[in-house]
């Protein structure tokens, strides 16, 4: 890897960081019904409302894949271009992992997005977005490259074998 494929990966992770920060803690929706009541959520204020409502089921599974993974991905995709050793077994078993984990890295997006749709559906209540959700798809996409373009530079990186 390039000094300038580093620097521009490191940008683009830490970018990512920013984004996803902004995309857990920004009020992503507000849910008004009639005219009086209104309910602006992030996601993490939202997994927290799951949690107090007692819907532990719902709470484990966006927290892990809305929260939790996101974040582990982004440490790990900083260690995989910051590694302190080279060709390390446990690097290439990370970069398994972050790129296996990539296939439900859509999964907290399409939570938000039937979350959107249901309440939409409804005829006494409103749904207006905001820019939490675009941070959070942002970072989501911006993770998802970034991980594509280590795959690639690993790839280009291992010895064929004739």
């Amino acid at each position: 890897m390039s000094k300038t494929e580093k620097l521009t990966l490191n940008t683009l992770l830490i970018l990512a960081a920013i984004l996803i920060y902004i995309g857990l803690t920004a009020p992503m929706i507000t849910i008004e019904k009639f005219i009086f009541i209104s309910n602006s959520f992030s996601v993490s204020s939202g997994v927290a409302e799951l949690y107090r409502n007692g819907e532990t089921l719902l709470f484990l599974i966006i927290g892990i894949f809305s929260i939790l993974l996101p974040i582990l991905k982004l440490l790990l995709l900083f260690m995989l271009t910051n590694p302190l050793r080279r060709k390390s077994e446990k690097m290439k078993r990370y970069l398994h992992l972050v790129h296996e984990y990539g296939r439900w890295s859509m999964l907290d997006v399409f939570v938000v997005a039937v979350m959107v749709v249901s309440v939409k559906l409804d005829a006494i209540a409103k749904v207006y977005v905001h820019s939490g959700l675009y941070a959070f798809g942002a970072a989501v996409l911006l993770t998802m490259l970034v991980t594509a373009w280590v795959v690639r530079l690993s790839y280009k990186a291992e010895p064929v074998n004739s």
